[in-house]
């Protein structure tokens, strides 16, 4: 059998060879001349320059913890295929989320990150900020076909290996592809308020707990996107398990601190992403073996008791 892993919803990314419609477009000449329009400009304005507005040293409030923008991420604000697309955000909310144990609205869910990868402080609800993003995430979901699937909505899928993601692979990895853009020692590349890319750990890096900090999670996304000028979503130019080791590199903890979280998730353990390493656990495996595999054994045992496995 041939494992693959999924974003934990119940839609599974496309295989390249899956025959889908072309990838979304956004046509941002389309986003309306009227005070809607205004606040969607400042909603895209806001992934794309989010340090500069409301970062450490931002023009309109001091919210984020670091100096990292939405689009580090959520690539070409939120609208890039298979790079934690933001398009169905707004039609998928509010939704169950197992790490926070409880319904969220899109406007919990945006403060999630605001507090989580940017380590700050949540957005007042009715602030301009808030509306604005909601505004934007509206505007991108109206370019998304309502009869049919589209391509990149969820990340690609990495086949699991038998064995455990290893970061010393991953730390030459790192070296030979990653380091020229984020640093030796992961500490990106600050261009006055705002990062031009992003760093990988350390005080300014995303806290424990955030989505890139589980190593197939990561691995999903580097492998649709990284190294950027290399990498596409059809044409990836790490293998599986090279992504893999990449992320168990960058999210080693015992070899690089991040920001200090008091609390950790998942409330009801059976809920909990099998790569999410803090535990309690709802089996027998080891904290290691949650965070760096090999996770095939896992998803069995799980299976094997009737609980469904997320990742």
């Amino acid at each position: 059998m041939v494992w693959s892993c999924n974003t934990g919803s119940s839609a599974k990314a496309p295989s390249p060879a899956t025959s889908m419609p072309e990838l979304l477009k956004v046509d941002t000449n389309s986003i309306p001349k009227d005070k809607y329009g205004e606040m969607v400009r400042y909603g895209r304005e806001l992934m794309l320059n989010t340090a500069y507005y409301i970062g450490p040293d931002g023009v309109n409030g001091h919210y984020l913890g670091n100096k990292m923008n939405c689009t580090n991420c959520h690539q070409d604000g939120g609208t890039k295929a298979f790079s934690f697309n933001l398009m169905l955000s707004h039609q998928e909310y509010p939704q169950y989320r197992a790490r926070e144990g409880k319904v969220l609205t899109l406007a919990e869910r945006i403060n999630n990150c605001v507090t989580r990868p940017h380590n700050g402080k949540p957005l007042p609800l009715d602030s301009k900020e808030m509306v604005a993003f909601l505004a934007y995430l509206r505007w991108i979901n109206s370019f998304v076909p309502k009869d049919k699937p589209h391509q990149g909505s969820h990340n690609l899928a990495v086949k699991l290996p038998d064995t455990a993601a290893d970061p010393e692979k991953g730390k030459m990895l790192y070296q030979e592809h990653c380091a020229r853009c984020h640093g030796k020692d992961g500490e990106g590349q600050l261009a006055g308020v705002s990062y031009t890319y992003p760093p990988l750990w350390g005080p300014d890096g995303y806290q424990p707990g955030s989505s890139m900090h589980r190593v197939i999670k990561q691995a999903q996304w580097l492998k649709a996107n990284m190294p950027y000028d290399k990498a596409t979503w059809n044409k990836p130019f790490l293998t599986d398990e090279e992504a893999l080791d990449i992320a168990a590199f960058v999210n080693n903890d015992s070899i690089h601190a991040r920001p200090d979280v008091k609390n950790y998730d998942y409330p009801h353990v059976a809920e909990k992403a099998i790569d999410y390493d803090k535990g309690p656990f709802a089996d027998t495996f080891s904290a290691r073996q949650h965070k760096y595999g090999p996770f095939r054994p896992v998803i069995s045992y799980w299976d094997q008791h009737g609980m469904k496995a997320s990742y």
